[in-house]
């Protein structure tokens, strides 16, 4: 699993999620050291995520205190601007050499040419 963020005019770094996601993972490995500072780089930022149980967790909850949350709807996958920066990722991903595809369980970065968002490994 990768996890990322967009704004109008910034990204985050994405996150290779190594394991199933749950609260406490996504705390320590998303939460902590992407979205709190990536939030406080955004004056007048507002977080989008969607119903995920990691996402709505009492941990994630309080972890996300004092950071503006946008309502999601459920089933709604389509709101999501980020959706579009996937299909561009994903399809970049598809035509890159094979080095990629063999490095992604060994620490890497990888920066997309089509959304120019960057990948690092968390293993």
């Amino acid at each position: 699993m990768v996890w990322g963020a967009i704004s109008y005019d910034s990204r985050s770094t994405l996150v290779v999620i190594p394991n199933t996601l749950n609260a406490n993972l996504y705390v320590s490995l998303v939460i902590q050291p992407v979205v709190l500072p990536f939030m406080r780089s955004i004056q007048g930022g507002i977080l989008q995520q969607d119903n995920a149980r990691p996402h709505t967790a009492a941990v994630s909850q309080r972890a996300l205190q004092g950071v503006d949350i946008l309502h999601w709807p459920a089933r709604s996958p389509d709101l999501s601007p980020i959706e579009h920066a996937w299909d561009d990722t994903t399809h970049a991903r598809t035509t890159t050499p094979a080095s990629f595809t063999t490095s992604i369980n060994r620490p890497c970065t990888y920066r997309s040419s089509a959304t120019g968002m960057e990948l690092h490994s968390t293993n």
